[in-house]
């Protein structure tokens, strides 16, 4: 990796004073903190069944899962201030999507946001499930099923991968405002009011933030890319780290 690569991604990842919260500690009632636990917890299942079979077939990816991690860990924690009692951020999400699946990604996203609870003091507890769910559940999974459909459109990969991270970062703030609504419906037009609110609110703020995050992964995906880190055909597949292990291999056995 050449030095002006390496301090592209050094800049990258350095820890930034953060101050990101998503949906704040106390700000769902309890019944609504319980229900999307819930939900989220299958996924969390599938998550670390995910990690465990990447991790079974090349023992290498634990670098990337790291590298992942990092990267989600200081975007979403870059905060602007948004609707009372969350914010607006990136998520890092579409980047380990490419790298390490939707699934897997549960897994990552819960361990960011428990890093800002500890941390960081932001965030909350009774909120994890909420956050991990919109963020690291739904955000994944709607950036694969947007790779996929315009990989079969024929898109460019990086087009692909621009308008993915987009997207699924946009969705994050679409299911956020789902659940605030939810929780906290407006007294005159109920459910539907408060969402055209919190969304209307959220993309002010959103929109140029989804589209940073987009020209970013798609920056940092090619230096990777470039230095024969990842392959390009094994972007949003499971084989994309398996030339590292090989390389290993290779070295040990000359």
């Amino acid at each position: 990796m050449t030095k002006k690569n390496l301090l592209i991604l050094l800049i990258v990842l350095l820890p930034l004073q953060a101050f990101g919260m998503h949906i704040m500690e106390g700000y769902l009632p309890a019944g609504w903190s319980l229900i999307w636990s819930v939900i989220f917890i299958p996924f969390l299942f599938l998550g670390i069944k995910s990690v465990r079979q990447q991790l079974a077939q090349t023992p290498e990816r634990r670098m990337i899962l790291a590298m992942v991690v990092a990267f989600a860990f200081v975007l979403s924690s870059l905060k602007l201030p948004s609707v009372t009692g969350s914010s607006s951020h990136a998520t890092g999400m579409g980047f380990g999507t490419a790298l390490v699946g939707p699934m897997a990604m549960s897994v990552v996203g819960c361990i960011v946001l428990l890093f800002q609870v500890f941390l960081l003091a932001h965030g909350g507890i009774t909120t994890l499930g909420a956050n991990a769910f919109a963020m690291a559940c739904a955000g994944p999974l709607i950036t694969f099923a947007v790779f996929k459909v315009l990989q079969k459109a024929k898109c460019s990969l990086r087009v692909a991968l621009f308008a993915a991270t987009v997207i699924g970062n946009l969705a994050t703030y679409v299911v956020t405002s789902v659940q605030l609504a939810l929780a906290h419906p407006d007294s005159a037009t109920g459910f539907w009011g408060a969402f055209i609110k919190f969304i209307g609110i959220f993309g002010i703020t959103q929109i140029p933030v989804a589209i940073v995050e987009g020209l970013l992964t798609v920056i940092v995906i090619n230096i990777l890319v470039q230095n024969d880190f990842i392959k390009e055909s094994g972007i949003f597949s499971l084989n994309s780290i398996k030339q590292i292990g090989k390389k290993k291999l290779a070295h040990e056995n000359k």
